[in-house]
This record gives C-alpha cells, structure tokens and sequence, in this order.
C-alpha cells in the first residue's frame, strides 16, 4: 500500500525533481522491507500493472524496469522531500510497576535514537496491562507507564507538546486472558510515531 501512495506522489511531483522524466511517468518503489505493492495505470484504454520494484510506466512506451541508480537521480529530490515513514514500537514493563523488564531496558537506547532522528515526529503511547488487580488501578498504571515513556522522550528532546499519551487498562490485551493472569506481553506501552 505504500508502494502505491510512492509511486502515486512520484508521477505527481515528478515536475519537481532533477533531471525529471516526463510528467506523466509511474515509479513503483519498494518498502524498506523490500515487498513491493501494486499500482494500476490506465491511460488511453490501456492498462498497465506495475508490481515489480522500479517497474515504470510511461506514455506511449510499454511497461520496464528502471535501474534503482536512475530513479535515485531522476526523483532523489522528491523521495528526499517524503516524511519519514511511520514506525511501531512495543516496550515491556514489570507486574504491577512502571518500571521496564530489563529486555525493554536494553531497546530503549536503539528506540531513542530512531525517534531523535526524526524531525519534529508526532508520538502517541498507549499504556497497557495484564488483567491482575481491578480495572481502576489498570487504568491508572497503564497511564502511568504511557507518561513514563513520554518522560525518555521528552529528555532525548521530543517537544512534549508533539507526544500524546492515553492509558487503556486491560482493555485492549495482545494475549486475551481471564481474569487475573499475569502476562508479561500484555504489560506493555505501544509507541507509534509518523
């Protein structure tokens, strides 16, 4: 799906960028896990289905496969131009604590230097926990730990102002459990940051 979105805002802005090809041409690029999405083209009653990384389309030539060195140089400014792209993460913390278990500890330096290297990112973290103890004093912990992550990030220099926290309890489990079961994954505060 972000493939298409790229090679979508690539023929729209192609008029941008060095060097550009003509205006009207379709890249369709891959993700940075390598899958690639799909882009349909259809102009003058012909239609075009790009799904390969690079595969082009343009006006009056059939479908190819551009070199990644040509569409670097011929739409480098545009690609250059595109926010970041969006980015999960999930730390864990101890029972009944807003305290991180010290896997979470050892991520939380590599999580901080991708955050601090976005420009001005927007972040929300959502508390979470297990179902041990009653409904109020979830919720309470699970905000609690969300504004405990918003405190490392604020100290790496995320403007607080940008990071919205929210607490959801045992409302949302990642491990569906009964009642008062301990389940470490379902302690946890989610980072999404665009």
């Amino acid at each position: 799906m972000r493939a298409t979105a790229i090679g979508a805002l690539i023929a729209l802005l192609a008029g941008c960028a060095s060097k550009a090809p003509p205006a009207d041409t379709v890249v369709v690029l891959p993700g940075p896990d390598g899958r690639t999405g799909t882009v349909v083209v259809e102009r003058g009653g012909e239609r075009h289905v790009l799904d390969q990384p690079y595969a082009s389309s343009r006006a009056g030539t059939p479908v190819s496969q551009l070199p990644a060195s040509e569409v670097r140089q011929s739409f480098g400014g545009t690609l250059g131009a595109l926010p970041a792209r969006p980015a999960s993460f999930v730390l864990y913390f101890i029972t009944g604590t807003d305290e991180l278990t010290g896997e979470s500890k050892g991520e939380l330096p590599k999580i901080l230097g991708e955050l601090k290297g976005r420009p001005v990112p927007d972040v929300v973290a959502i508390g979470h926990t297990d179902t041990v103890g009653d409904a109020a004093a979830n919720d309470r912990l699970s905000a609690q730990r969300a504004e405990r992550v918003k405190g490392f990030l604020v100290d790496i220099g995320i403007p607080a102002e940008r990071i919205q926290t929210a607490g959801r309890g045992s409302r949302e489990l990642l491990v569906p459990t009964a009642r008062n079961v301990d389940e470490a994954r379902n302690r946890r505060v989610e980072i999404n940051v665009r």
